[in-house]
């Protein structure tokens, strides 16, 4: 299975289909998970130790992770306690309703109906008031054919990683 990862870095609607930038493509299934282990988490769900081989598919919302340099296609990423320093931060999980994979103007449609709106829950500021950016994991065909419909949200600070939560961060 695959799955796409992508950074959008555009303020209004025009710029976003313009720029979404594909930052990885994640491949995973169970079996990896027997491979790399499972996230050490509290009772709680958060992340307790660092993981640089977190099977895709055990990255929920909450989850930090540092995923800026990863590769193209690969089969892990690594997560982090979001009290150490991280890239990325995943703040909303939606499913995709679609009949068939989206293409990618409908892709955007729905990272602008989902994403969008939960980032100023998640952050306390309107995307286009805020100095962070929005990213999402997406289905790849593979991962598709498979029943993956999963979008992960995340958001991050352009400027390099942030430490701690961007929950309510209000910028």
């Amino acid at each position: 299975m695959t799955t796409t990862a992508r950074a959008l870095r555009a303020r209004t609607l025009a710029a976003v289909a313009a720029t979404a930038l594909l930052i990885a493509g994640l491949a995973g299934c169970s079996v990896i998970d027997s491979i790399t282990g499972s996230v050490e988490r509290d009772e709680t769900g958060q992340v307790v130790e660092g993981d640089d081989g977190a099977d895709v598919f055990s990255i929920v919302v909450g989850d930090c992770l540092n995923d800026a340099t990863v590769a193209e296609e690969v089969n892990s990423l690594p997560i982090v306690p979001c009290a150490e320093p991280h890239d990325s931060e995943v703040y909303h999980a939606f499913d995709l309703t679609t009949a068939e994979l989206p293409t990618d103007a409908e892709l955007e449609a729905a990272i602008l109906d989902n994403c969008y709106p939960e980032f100023e829950r998640f952050v306390g500021v309107a995307y286009d008031a805020s100095m962070y950016y929005i990213g999402y994991y997406s289905p790849s065909v593979e991962s598709w054919a498979d029943g993956d419909r999963e979008i992960l949200c995340t958001v991050y600070d352009e400027a390099g990683q942030t430490t701690g939560s961007l929950e309510a961060i209000g910028r």
